[in-house]
């Protein structure tokens, strides 16, 4: 059976796969597979191994005739029609768990570096622009015993209000569903959006996206945050309305904001986000450890090989396929 991997990922998950399979891999880590490609690529493909930036829909789907199971890694997947592929008896598969602490702890330093200006610090010394020491330069946020207001109480959200209790800090949550563990474990308290909105100082955002979430972060939403207040999102650029979050940005309603993930990826260069002061940018690097990335790719792997093999996946997304 043949099995294709859309990016080059570390060489001990690519040899899980060879190891069982007929591997072709698109040899490049740093750019995306071109749609020909993959659709020549599916073909005769029994497997198929996903980034979150590769779309998997009804037209691809249509090319690959033989496609058993689409393995993202990812936790996210909505680069995939699952309707479609369930449609089709094509298993999904997802990398939940194995991201989480690395992804809980860019949110933390990202809210950290925003909160106390440490890029917009380090942009000014190597300037040449430090001159003295002044009372009032480059102050920022405290954070310690603040208030933190998380989007989404799930393994990542929680992890982070774990890293917030380490700061004395109160948790404020707003979920689907509550989360009895981290009320429990953490002192959590769970609250409506607009109360988390209003009352936190920071917001961070660990939701998945999906119809109900997508620009749930809205211009009105970002009426209710403090002056003082600063936005994290490591999860879905599109769960904030961008145009809303740049207005409120420059006329300082909010006082800044920590971006790891956006509505368009790359961020275009023309993006107004990139002349802003009062926000700290990342490229998606949210589980961007040596660790982490190579857990990914062999679950990933794993769920390729465990399904075809065995008829018994590790993560599946939409598991009615199996029945």
């Amino acid at each position: 059976m043949k099995v294709y991997i859309t990016r080059k990922i570390p060489d001990v998950a690519v040899s899980l796969l060879e190891s069982c399979f007929n591997v072709s891999m698109w040899p490049h880590e740093d750019s995306c597979v071109p749609r020909d490609v993959l659709l020549g690529e599916v073909k005769d493909a029994h497997g198929l191994l996903s980034m979150l930036t590769d779309k998997i829909d009804t037209d691809l789907l249509m090319h690959a005739p033989k496609l058993r199971i689409v393995a993202n890694m990812a936790v996210g997947y909505d680069n995939i029609d699952v309707s479609a592929c369930t449609k089709r008896g094509i298993l999904v598969t997802n990398t939940p768990g194995v991201l989480t602490d690395a992804t809980a702890d860019l949110a933390f330093g990202l809210l950290l570096a925003t909160a106390r200006r440490i890029p917009e610090a380090q942009d000014y010394l190597k300037a040449n622009l430090w001159k003295t020491w002044a009372p009032m330069l480059l102050t920022g946020l405290e954070v310690w015993g603040r208030t933190i207001g998380i989007l989404g109480m799930g393994q990542i959200g929680t992890a982070v209000a774990r890293r917030a209790k380490g700061f004395n800090m109160r948790i404020l949550y707003y979920s689907r569903s509550r989360n009895l563990s981290a009320e429990e474990e953490l002192g959590a308290e769970y609250v409506s959006l607009s109360h988390l909105l209003q009352e936190s100082d920071f917001v961070s955002i660990h939701l998945p996206l999906s119809e109900e979430t997508r620009g749930l972060i809205g211009e009105h939403e970002l009426s209710q945050m403090k002056p003082t207040s600063v936005l994290i999102n490591t999860a879905r650029g599109e769960i904030v309305d961008e145009e809303a979050l740049v207005k409120a940005l420059r006329e300082k309603r909010i006082w800044g904001a920590g971006l790891d993930v956006y509505s368009q990826e790359p961020i275009p260069s023309d993006s107004p986000l990139l002349e802003l002061d009062n926000v700290v940018l990342l490229p998606h690097i949210g589980s961007a450890t040596v660790k982490t990335r190579t857990e990914m790719a062999l679950l990933a792997a794993g769920n390729i090989q465990e399904y075809l093999l065995s008829g018994i996946p590790l993560t599946p997304v939409n598991p009615e396929v199996l029945k």
